[in-house]
């Protein structure tokens, strides 16, 4: 018949395993269960999903620029396509569809009592009549028309009863501008500029 192990043998021999743990009287504990994951590993797998996160959303958003790097440009289709209508106000419509009809040497392409517009090479001259219509107003947002020689076509909207209000002056690089106003109030602005081309669709 086997020899029955004592109490200290046995202790003795689960003192071997590094998992158990005695009670205040000497018997094993059961080992506890572990649970979860270690700190140092949640970390890591934390930071990393982070990081394709952050991966995701760049690579989804381009306007996203690093530091140092050009900007990627986005291009829209511009909102304006160009200058269509410049208008002047007269008290006397008649008057203003005669006048311009000379300045212009073209009669007007729309001629109604509420207004007349004239086609000046693809953009419109539009007169408008206004019982408010002043002489000589200030000049806001001038509309400059353009001109080959803006010395002679300033004196000869002088000689056909405009007043002079700016002079034509060179304002840099060979480009001249000057303003008059017409009989009725308006400021009617000329420009020469060799640098401006219009473009060729």
């Amino acid at each position: 018949m086997p020899r029955r192990k004592s109490r200290s043998e046995v202790r003795r021999n689960l003192n071997h395993s590094p998992t158990l743990q005695w009670d205040s009287v000497g018997c094993p504990l059961e080992p506890k269960a572990a649970r979860g994951v270690k700190l140092k590993t949640a970390s890591s797998f934390t930071l990393g999903f982070a990081f394709f996160c952050l991966a995701a959303f760049v690579t989804g958003h381009p306007r996203v620029s690093v530091a140092g790097a050009e900007p990627v440009q986005v291009k829209e289709r511009p909102m304006f396509l160009g200058l269509r209508t410049a208008t002047y106000d007269s008290k006397d419509l008649a008057k203003a569809k005669a006048w311009y009809s000379n300045v212009l040497g073209t009669r007007p392409y729309f001629d109604q009592p509420f207004y007349v517009g004239f086609n000046v090479s693809g953009y419109e001259l539009g007169l408008v009549p206004s019982a408010n219509a002043g002489e000589k107003r200030h000049a806001a947002g001038v509309a400059y028309w353009g001109v080959e020689d803006a010395r002679a076509a300033y004196q000869r909207l002088l000689d056909l009863g405009a007043t002079p209000l700016e002079p034509v002056q060179d304002v840099g690089e060979g480009i001249l501008i000057g303003t008059v106003h017409d009989p009725f109030g308006n400021v009617l602005g000329i420009i020469q500029n060799p640098h401006f081309k219009l473009e060729e669709k």
